[in-house]
């Protein structure tokens, strides 16, 4: 089964040479549209919000950007993944966890082993083989082991890492997930496909893993079976950034809204709150909401932290110009007078 390329920037909607605020906006844009809790087609909406998650996951990181830039020039290459032991992905290094090669126990020449497919966690193929838990990570060459004193026929089964997208209302709330497994042996044969209902808990962090014991590769012999491993990564969400158990979302105010105070709506993870912006409120100043954030292990949630943004019109004229002349005329405030 061929690894199918993807084409985020299409995904996303920008050019190849868009730059960061750029590709930032169109992801805002793209996911607001898209979030499930507000489309109408939830099935479609989740699907559309996933890929668009999946190629900011990359375009948004320099060094993810700037491989998944080379890895397109080079996707028509004919020798781009030659081996000694054969052909091989972009990315997949012998003994990886994603089980396109083996090291023999005895320590012989690499083997071909079963590839593994994923359903339902959020991530293509594509994603896992070269940005992923199985296209990213080293892996200890010899994690598939023998007991001690066994037959050197009896080994351990090699864990599986895969990784999952978890958005922050699942993160907030938990969720039940299906995940669907799918094995290639090295012929190309497809295995049946194997479905496991996974339970994501409450309050779940950036990197935590989820185990699923004994569904990783066999055993040989009177070896146990390895593990299935799925690493959270959470959903990048168009309003909230995540620090921990804290959200931070930042709040766009006209200077009169500062200077004179104010009452806004901002949303939350459940439903949007008035919030009172005092009169004076200063640039990049902090407001807290408390308990709007995740779960805090322990019990408990954090926090929503506001971060206020002063933004100025961009022109005037008319009337509106008129009044910013008596406000400069009027006004004894000077922002250089300390400097």
């Amino acid at each position: 089964m061929a690894v199918q390329f993807k084409d985020y920037y299409e995904t996303l909607g920008v050019s190849r040479t868009a730059g960061q605020d750029e590709i930032k906006k169109a992801f805002r844009k793209l996911s607001r549209k898209y979030h499930p809790d507000v489309a109408r087609d939830k099935t479609e909406a989740e699907k559309k919000f996933k890929e668009i998650n999946e190629a900011y996951q990359v375009l948004k990181d320099p060094e993810k950007r700037k491989k998944y830039d080379r890895l397109g020039a080079e996707w028509e290459s004919a020798d781009y993944g030659r081996t000694e032991a054969g052909w091989r992905r972009p990315g997949a290094r012998p003994g990886g966890r994603h089980g396109f090669y083996r090291q023999s126990a005895a320590g012989g020449p690499f083997t071909r082993e079963e590839t593994f497919h994923f359903g339902g966690t959020g991530f293509s193929d594509f994603f896992e083989t070269f940005f992923g838990s199985m296209g990213g990570a080293e892996a200890d060459p010899f994690a598939s082991g023998f007991r001690p004193g066994a037959n050197r026929t009896d080994r351990i089964g090699r864990d599986v890492e895969a990784d999952i997208m978890v958005t922050l209302e699942e993160a907030l709330n938990g969720s039940t997930r299906q995940v669907t497994l799918r094995r290639e042996a090295p012929d190309g044969h497809l295995g049946k496909t194997e479905t496991y209902q996974v339970k994501i808990p409450p309050g779940v962090t950036e990197g935590q893993r989820i185990r699923l014991a004994g569904q990783g590769e066999p055993g040989v012999g009177g070896g146990r079976a390895g593990h299935l491993f799925l690493r959270v990564r959470l959903a990048s969400h168009p309003d909230f950034r995540v620090k921990g158990p804290d959200l931070y979302y930042d709040l766009p105010l006209a200077p009169w809204e500062a200077v004179l105070g104010c009452r806004v709506q901002v949303p939350t993870l459940t439903g949007s709150v008035s919030l009172r912006i005092p009169a004076g409120t200063q640039n990049g100043q902090r407001l807290r909401l408390r308990s709007h954030g995740l779960p805090r292990k322990g019990g408990g949630r954090g926090d929503l932290y506001v971060v206020v943004e002063l933004h100025s019109p961009g022109g005037a004229s008319g009337r509106e110009r008129e009044l910013w002349e008596d406000l400069a005329k009027t006004s004894k405030f000077n922002p250089r007078k300390d400097r």
